[in-house]
């Protein structure tokens, strides 16, 4: 049995999460190295890592979620459009990032990552689960 990926520890409270919010099936939470303020991760509760191995009601669950928490991050962050990429190569547990962005450059992952404290990201996080 393989051990559990960063993104189910997250999920189990075992490591600590700026969490957005969560339903039976997904969990979202802020990404530590974002690529734009706001940039939240959606995750399946269900641990399997390529995304186009979960099954329909998974993934229509996983995208469903990530609509309203798009909805609360466009509420909270001036942009354009909230960005949907699904990656898949950093965490072997399948995940949608949900990217606010002006511009296509936006969304390039070769890009420095912002840093933030772990007070402004609670404060972010705080933000985006009041709209929602």
């Amino acid at each position: 049995m393989s051990m559990p990926s960063i993104f189910t520890k997250i999920i189990n409270g075992e490591i600590p999460c700026h969490k957005i919010g969560e339903t039976a099936d997904c969990f979202a939470f802020l990404d530590i190295a974002p690529l734009r303020t706001g940039h939240t991760l959606v995750i399946p509760k269900k641990e399997i890592d390529y995304f186009y191995d979960l099954d329909e009601e998974t993934i229509s669950a996983v995208m469903l979620f990530s609509k309203k928490v798009a909805r609360a991050i466009e509420k909270t962050v001036p942009c354009k459009r909230i960005s949907v990429v699904v990656a898949g190569l950093e965490v072997p547990h399948a995940h949608v990032h949900l990217i606010p962005m002006n511009a296509i450059s936006d969304i390039d992952f070769s890009q420095p990552k912002m840093t933030f404290t772990h007070p402004e990201l609670a404060e972010i996080a705080e933000r985006i689960r009041a709209s929602m």
